[in-house]
């Protein structure tokens, strides 16, 4: 049953619901307002709601006609700490923004909860709709797991999906088996010497050079200490040192940003960077402090659960709207908690406005990205029909 047409006459409906969120982005673990605006579009769907007790996380299960297993739909809700730029008519002022779709996700995921709560009759089993606040770095995935969010049907979830907007041509759907985003984690260095007067940095140990000198190796550790078939991406974004300029500093740190694509990579990568920014230190005279932080895993979909979803949703969309993405990119999602725990898959949504090209279009968290609201029908409808597909009741002989 294709639910195109059904999701096409819910999109006014969205695309007011994706607005006022997009008006009043909220940050993190507490989203009241976002919260009250999920509760008030699902009222009357007859679902069985539990609000979050650490978060404003809303947990909606839709009970089937018959007994059958239990599939969960995800949508995120939290904004970003960044000054709308967009140009839009219903751009935020409150000083946050929307920046990586989130409201999208929100609203397209109250899309496919009205229409599967419309074909309740015709399913055997569960639907768990999770809206989840905290994904940008407030691992609030993990957070709904311990609360219980995967037994709340009463049966752990046999799948998972997902949709994430980002740029790219408008409506077309991409994701690929295996590992199709990176781990996010976090590497800290603190060089530790002797401070002294700049002009006389002999008589000190100066932390300055030995950071600097960190920089270049961690570049070099990174393209030659690690498969180019398991690559990594490592950014220094951060640098600290003293603040009166005639002063040698008694410490320096940096930190960046690291992304791999295995469990191996990242443990190799907690080992091997103390080693260098250790010995580099040393060399100076200095010694370093260094932090490793794992804050997401590696997001990997199910292989055969993929190939299943690329096919049903070829078969709603068309060849032509559903791509097997050629590589994994290096951002990071927390849904990985969730497919570290049920079988499932990550997708991709292309959300480009027409008459911008989505090669040179503001990317996911910039300021000036923009996506079109256009989508909203099509990512329900796509939704409801990966849950459909596993628990439709078929007809009998």
């Amino acid at each position: 049953m294709p639910f195109i047409q059904e999701g096409a006459a819910l999109l006014p409906d969205l695309v007011a619901l994706r607005r006022r969120l997009h008006q009043t982005p909220e940050i993190g673990l507490e989203l009241p307002g976002t919260q009250a605006a999920v509760l008030e579009a699902l009222d009357g769907l007859g679902l069985e709601i539990t609000l979050g007790r650490r978060t404003t996380s809303v947990v909606a299960v839709l009970r089937g006609a018959r007994p059958g297993p239990t599939v969960l739909l995800r949508g995120d809700m939290d904004a970003l700490p960044v000054v709308e730029q967009s140009g839009l008519d219903y751009a935020s002022k409150n000083g946050a923004m929307h920046a990586c779709g989130h409201d999208l996700h929100t609203a397209g995921l109250v899309g496919a909860a009205r229409l599967l709560a419309a074909h309740r009759d015709e399913l055997a089993g569960n639907v768990l709709f999770m809206f989840q606040p905290g994904e940008e770095g407030c691992n609030g995935a993990s957070i709904m797991i311990e609360e219980g969010l995967l037994e709340a049907t009463g049966d752990r979830p046999v799948a998972a999906y997902a949709i994430h907007v980002g740029p790219g041509p408008r409506g077309v759907f991409s994701t690929r088996p295996g590992p199709v985003l990176a781990g996010s984690n976090e590497l800290h260095v603190r060089v530790i010497a002797e401070a002294g007067h700049g002009s006389q940095p002999h008589t000190a140990k100066d932390p300055v050079p030995a950071l600097a000198e960190i920089v270049g190796a961690l570049q070099t550790l990174a393209s030659r200490r690690f498969s180019v078939f398991d690559p990594i991406v490592l950014t220094v974004t951060q640098l600290e040192a003293g603040e009166a300029i005639n002063v040698i500093p008694e410490s320096a740190r940096l930190g960046a940003t690291v992304r791999a694509l295995s469990q191996e990579s990242v443990d190799k990568l907690a080992k091997e960077t103390a080693l260098l920014a250790s010995g580099i230190a040393s060399a100076h005279g200095c010694a370093a402090e260094v932090t490793f932080n794992v804050l997401y895993p590696v997001t990997v979909n199910d292989d055969a659960e993929t190939l299943r979803s690329l096919a049903v949703l070829r078969e709603q969309f068309g060849q032509e709207r559903v791509k097997e993405s050629p590589a994994p990119a290096m951002g990071s999602e927390d849904f990985s908690y969730v497919l570290n725990e049920v079988p499932g898959t990550f997708l991709m949504l292309g959300a480009t406005p027409p008459g911008v090209d989505p090669d040179t279009a503001a990317f996911n968290h910039s300021p000036k990205v923009v996506f079109d609201d256009a989508v909203l029908g099509d990512q329900a409808a796509a939704l409801v029909q990966l849950a459909f597909n596993k628990l439709a009741i078929r007809p009998v002989g």
